[in-house]
């Protein structure tokens, strides 16, 4: 921890900041002068509870707080074990995740699992509760779908990924036999985290475009503290100016996998938003070292109701796997 001093502190005002900082982290160490002080802690959860007690000490200007102290299990969780997941699709520890971004029709649905599976695809995408802008935008099929993506895992061997929107969503998304994904609109939603964490299934957890390394951390931390030890995360990409360019974040995906044993993978569909660019961005995640990929692919791009610019078609999808086999 790094605590920012206020400017032309007096020694006696830093004395006493001190020793009111060692009553409140007992067994701390604590370095530097005037301008700032390194705190090293041994137990960061202690933290958590004292933060808003140290941050109101007189003379401090601000206090930051690193990764591991910030997010001890984030940082410290095992590889969870995401049977669901690993041991499918392109190799044991690599996880790809397809299928359209909206589950729209039984029919197109289920012949294009089993063509995804066909391909190399290692677990469904299966959107059922869409949260849109619009209140007039196609919001998905919502509970009555659930009957098509069991009828899918069925067909495919393949578990489905289905964002939950709320919390009263996860309890069929679990009897499901699904993972829950936690959409970007959603990682700052905590009560859902909760929920989630105590709902006893795997989750997949989006980045907010804009959101740092510490705050998708944070989010992931949720879960790890409320008891899910399946946790992903989901790398989605940002808006980079005003001009409108936008992709996946490399550098943030790179760090998230330098910082922590979750598997750390990546959508370039969303953070592309162009079919044409979404191989490119994919193989780029690829490349970074990403654990797996999430590729919205349909029978027929053209006509779905949500995000087809940015969708492949089946044939498009199994050439970028073929790319990728390459890589891996």
């Amino acid at each position: 921890m790094i605590i920012r001093l206020k400017p032309g502190i007096k020694a006696g005002k830093l004395a006493a900041l001190r020793r009111g900082l060692s009553g409140l982290l007992p067994g701390a160490g604590f370095s530097g002068g005037r301008g700032s002080i390194a705190v090293n802690t041994p137990a960061p959860e202690l933290l958590g509870r004292r933060l808003a007690e140290i941050e109101n000490l007189p003379g401090i200007a601000s206090v930051e707080l690193s990764l591991r102290e910030a997010c001890p299990l984030a940082v410290t969780a095992p590889p969870p074990e995401l049977d669901a997941l690993y041991g499918k699709g392109l190799r044991k520890n690599f996880i790809l995740i397809a299928g359209p971004c909206a589950v729209e029709d039984e029919a197109s649905y289920l012949a294009a699992a089993k063509k995804l599976k066909a391909a190399g695809a290692g677990a469904l995408r299966a959107g059922l509760f869409k949260p849109r802008t619009s209140p007039y935008a196609f919001q998905g099929l919502g509970t009555k779908g659930f009957g098509i993506v069991k009828k899918a895992a069925r067909a495919t061997g393949l578990a489905a990924v289905i964002e939950a929107t709320s919390e009263q969503q996860l309890s069929a998304i679990k009897n499901a036999g699904g993972i829950a994904q936690i959409g970007a609109r959603n990682m700052r939603n905590y009560e859902l985290l909760k929920a989630a964490a105590r709902a006893g299934l795997p989750v997949l957890l989006k980045r907010a475009p804009g959101a740092t390394l510490k705050e998708w951390l944070l989010s992931a931390e949720y879960l790890l503290k409320h008891g899910n030890g399946e946790v992903l995360l989901c790398e989605r990409g940002d808006s980079f100016s005003r001009s409108g360019l936008r992709g996946l974040n490399l550098n943030i995906l790179r760090a998230a996998l330098n910082s922590t044993a979750l598997p750390v993978i990546a959508d370039p569909c969303h953070a592309a938003g162009d079919r044409a660019l979404v191989p490119a961005q994919a193989l780029a995640a690829v490349r970074a070292g990403a654990d797996g990929l999430m590729i919205e692919a349909a029978l027929d791009p053209g006509t779905a109701l949500m995000d087809g610019r940015q969708t492949l078609s089946i044939p498009e999808f199994a050439t970028l796997v073929k790319r990728i086999r390459k890589l891996l």
